[in-house]
């Protein structure tokens, strides 16, 4: 069970909070990561590996390891479906049947429950859409990322801020097209590996040793194929993935604009730079579907006035074109994307 995150805080000192805040991301790629650590927060390896530990247990921190990316390792896109109210349990229980339905979440909108399906090819994807569709029988609205401008939830937590990043100065949003046939050129071993490695690491001493044992191979092969990975964008990070609900920011709202064709690269760059937005990306507009649509944002707050203080602005200053808010409401699915099936396809 998470703490509540008001006494979250009350649990860890300076150490505790630059693990939490310095190694989301960034994690040492080598034999004894630990003790890189430890030198870097100026405690032992083996301090270093019992404080992570523990902040797991206490559920700050969410898992340890590789965040891994499915739309480039293969096809993944977000989709929705209007669901009538007596209707809900059923529909949610059918689509969280699918084990490539990794995310599903009910928000409140008129499309009031939003999943995210990822399979390793784009036609199997759409079997599984089609397979919802004739199954629940609602019109699925299917939205694929298109452009990837800014998407991460890493950020500080050791704070006392609003909303996400806002002690962070900017990032980098440069526009990423994102094909929907994407499938990354696998070697033996990374098939091996992403399987091995899609729950997280293991933690211990030498975590790298352990999954080369594991999946039979050669630490230094591992090695060189997890910095491989991370370069190519199979792996968007290695570190630990904080939960952002029990260290406070458990208010969200997706966004959604209609912004002009011929300026969304420029204004998605432009938010997607700014700090109190943590997701910013293009999807398709589908007009037979009554979705006008295009630029999807996300903004995390610790409190709902902040995150909407956040919007209000981005709407003044940033993107002046008609927009629809979907607050989350109940998470009713959330894992990782299963890629036992994706990397063997």
């Amino acid at each position: 069970m998470s703490l509540p995150s008001g006494d979250w805080r009350e649990r860890i000192d300076d150490v505790d909070a630059a693990l939490v805040d310095g190694f989301q991301s960034g994690f040492p790629v080598c034999e004894r990561p630990f003790e890189v650590v430890g030198e870097q927060v100026g405690i032992t390896g083996k301090e270093a590996l019992e404080r992570v530990e523990r902040l797991h247990e206490e559920r700050i921190f969410r898992r340890f390891g590789p965040v891994l990316n499915p739309p480039v390792i293969g096809s993944s896109t977000l989709a929705a479906v209007s669901v009538p109210p007596d209707r809900f349990d059923e529909v949610a229980a059918v689509v969280n049947d699918y084990r490539q339905v990794n995310h599903n979440y009910a928000r409140d909108h008129e499309w009031n429950m939003w999943f995210v399906v990822t399979a390793g090819s784009r036609d199997r994807r759409d079997e599984i859409l089609a397979d919802i569709e004739a199954r629940t029988g609602c019109n699925v609205l299917i939205l694929p990322m298109l452009t990837d401008y800014y998407i991460d939830l890493e950020f500080p937590v050791v704070n006392r801020d609003r909303f996400a990043r806002e002690s962070i100065e900017g990032t980098d949003a440069s526009a990423t097209r994102i094909s929907e046939d994407a499938a990354a050129d696998l070697t033996a071993l990374d098939r091996r590996l992403l399987l091995a490695i899609q729950e997280g690491f293991p933690l211990s001493a030498t975590p790298y040793r352990d999954i080369s044992a594991a999946i039979d191979a050669d630490v230094a092969d591992v090695l060189a194929a997890i910095r491989t990975l991370r370069e190519s964008g199979c792996i968007k990070r290695v570190g630990c993935v904080v939960n952002h609900l029990t260290t406070g920011f458990d208010n969200n709202c997706m966004v959604v604009w209609d912004v002009p064709d011929d300026q969304l690269d420029d204004r998605g760059e432009r938010v997607g730079a700014l700090p109190s937005v943590t997701l910013c990306y293009h999807r398709p507009r589908r007009p037979e579907q009554d979705w006008p649509y295009n630029l999807f944002t996300m903004i995390h707050g610790r409190d709902a006035d902040a995150v909407d203080e956040q919007i209000d602005e981005l709407a003044t200053e940033f993107l002046p074109y008609d927009h629809d808010r979907l607050y989350s409401t109940s998470t009713l699915k959330q894992t990782g994307a299963q890629y036992d099936d994706i990397v063997g396809e």
